[in-house]
């Protein structure tokens, strides 16, 4: 778990990463990282625009393949140019933008005798979901659920979709289900307070 304070200043790090990016191509340096900020961790930087809320780009890594911040720094900028779900994020929009930044827990597998028992083994508003089946693989974020007001199955169902695999592939005994948790740092507003949400 992380701290408020540590949660503030990889927001913080983030908006600054992605408007130097968008200024000069190129990420931030860092003179001086919390050791915490070393530990090899998933993490997704999530863009909404600002009032209206709605997604503007989310990208990251499920999984605790590189130090925290070499994640952040890649993600955050990833979001901005290259979800291609949306348009490039340009320096001006960054004014009407409110930067959300989730710490992952690392996926554990979720094990069942029966892929009926699933929805019983998730939480919805604790758990993060990933559905892999063969190559094909989809990840929703735990405040993801809470926020289209899902029932675990419809959970279930999504994070499938999202994998671009039939929706009910959850039921199908060669598809794998992991769940993780996420912590959520988020600004108010542009630039504004930041605070830890839970989802």
């Amino acid at each position: 778990m992380y701290s408020l304070e540590e949660g503030k200043k990889l927001v913080l790090l983030a908006r600054k990463n992605i408007e130097n990016y968008l200024k000069d191509r190129k990420n931030i340096e860092i003179q001086e990282i919390p050791e915490s900020f070393r530990i090899n961790s998933g993490i997704f930087v999530t863009l909404h625009t600002y009032p209206l809320n709605t997604l503007r780009g989310c990208i990251g890594y499920p999984e605790p393949v590189m130090p925290l911040i070499d994640a952040l720094l890649d993600a955050s900028v990833s979001s901005a140019v290259r979800d291609p779900r949306f348009p490039r994020v340009r320096y001006e929009d960054m004014k009407n933008i409110v930067i959300e930044i989730t710490v992952l827990t690392p996926p554990e597998l979720i094990k069942v005798e029966n892929p009926e028992h699933y929805p019983s083994k998730i939480k919805v508003g604790d758990d993060g979901l990933i559905v892999e089946q063969g190559y094909r693989k989809g990840l929703l974020l735990p405040q993801v659920a809470i926020e289209e007001n899902w029932d675990e199955e419809e959970f279930l169902c999504q994070t499938c979709m999202k994998a671009g695999l039939p929706l009910d592939c959850w039921m199908n005994k060669s598809t794998q289900i992991f769940k993780f948790k996420g912590q959520i740092f988020s600004e108010t507003k542009p630039e504004g307070e930041i605070i830890e949400k839970k989802s």
